[in-house]
């Protein structure tokens, strides 16, 4: 009787991406933006495969996941006139016959829209924040928050600054003063035309009002995660919602390891308090959290003992790309322990 054990079958990992017929033909491990993480899969034992996506070829795309134990996805909630409707459809079914999905649309509409601002205000990165489900209630309660001070509109699902403004009542008018986080200038509008140009957001989802925080103008900080463990930072100042001078200050994003010493509490913090609070609040398993996303922090107010507070700008889960070097192989050691569960 032959007992000699075999060795167990390299773990199939898809990376998903979105793309045309041409990209998807040409898709290999060794080109486009993902090397690096395929690179990092293979140095852990996990076999990378390219796979795109489009609504065009669907059914093709759906096979190819259907045929590897999990799959990592980076497309965009909205990216040239398209959003995620057909591929989370897909994405749902392959979760639901046995694939890892990272990250699954239900989490990412528990803790990738900006509805976790609402959500997570009580945490310690949360701040004075209200959640419009209707284009009424935001009527008749956005003038009574814009009297205490300025404030950042957010529609629920979004990315680039699309569908963020910054409004202000102006103090001897009636207008109100609206930077959109896209362009450059203010404008100066009625709250009709503010509500009208908010109603689409109320379609298929929410709005989300926001105490504008003073600081922001020094920079936002980007807390990387691969599941619960910090993969790295980066740092930049932002020239979105941010008025002159201060936007001529605004630069690139400079990346950096988790080990950067002028992050290291909020590392802590990240780790230690703020993620296992936000899976408690939200109901999500640990292994669950997807296995790269990030924070983005604006300092707030300075604490009693000179630190600085964090409020939480948003979270991104759906497309985190580009990110510290560090960050792959992060990604990678998170896949691995995750589909350790499945053998």
């Amino acid at each position: 009787m032959d007992t000699e054990r075999q060795p167990s079958p390299r773990r199939t990992v898809a990376i998903l991406s979105r793309g045309d017929a041409a990209t998807r033909r040409d898709a290999t491990p060794k080109n486009g933006r993902f090397v690096d993480v395929f690179e990092a899969l293979a140095a852990v034992g996990v076999d990378g495969r390219p796979a795109i996506y489009d609504e065009s070829f669907a059914d093709a795309a759906r096979e190819q996941l259907l045929a590897v134990d999990g799959v990592l996805v980076w497309v965009n909630p909205i990216q040239d006139g398209r959003n995620r409707a057909g591929l989370d459809t897909l994405l749902r079914d392959v979760a639901a016959q046995g694939v890892w999905v990272s990250a699954h649309p239900e989490v990412i509409l528990k803790m990738g829209t900006k509805e976790v601002l609402y959500r997570t205000r009580s945490m310690g990165w949360g701040s004075e924040t209200a959640l419009y489900r209707t284009a009424e209630a935001m009527r008749a309660e956005l003038p009574t928050r814009l009297a205490a001070g300025p404030r950042v509109i957010k529609r629920n699902r979004g990315n680039g600054g699309q569908g963020v403004w910054k409004v202000e009542k102006l103090p001897t008018s009636s207008m109100i003063k609206v930077l959109d986080a896209t362009k450059d200038a203010p404008e100066e509008v009625t709250l009709d035309d503010i509500l009208r140009r908010c109603a689409e957001y109320f379609e298929n989802g929410s709005v989300i009002d926001q105490a504008f925080q003073s600081r922001l103008s020094e920079g936002v900080v980007r807390c990387y995660m691969a599941g619960d463990r910090c993969a790295g930072f980066g740092y930049h100042k932002v020239k979105a919602l941010v008025d002159s001078p201060a936007r001529s200050e605004a630069g690139p994003r400079l990346y950096t390891s988790n080990a950067d010493p002028r992050f290291q509490r909020l590392r802590r913090l990240m780790e230690d308090e703020w993620t296992p609070q936000l899976t408690s609040l939200l109901d999500i398993a640990r292994g669950d959290l997807p296995a790269i996303w990030d924070a983005d922090f604006m300092l707030g107010p300075v604490k009693a003992d000179g630190s600085d507070s964090y409020v939480l700008g948003e979270i991104n889960v759906s497309s985190v790309h580009p990110y510290p070097n560090e960050a792959p192989a992060e990604i990678a050691r998170r896949v691995a322990d995750r589909l350790q569960l499945k053998l």
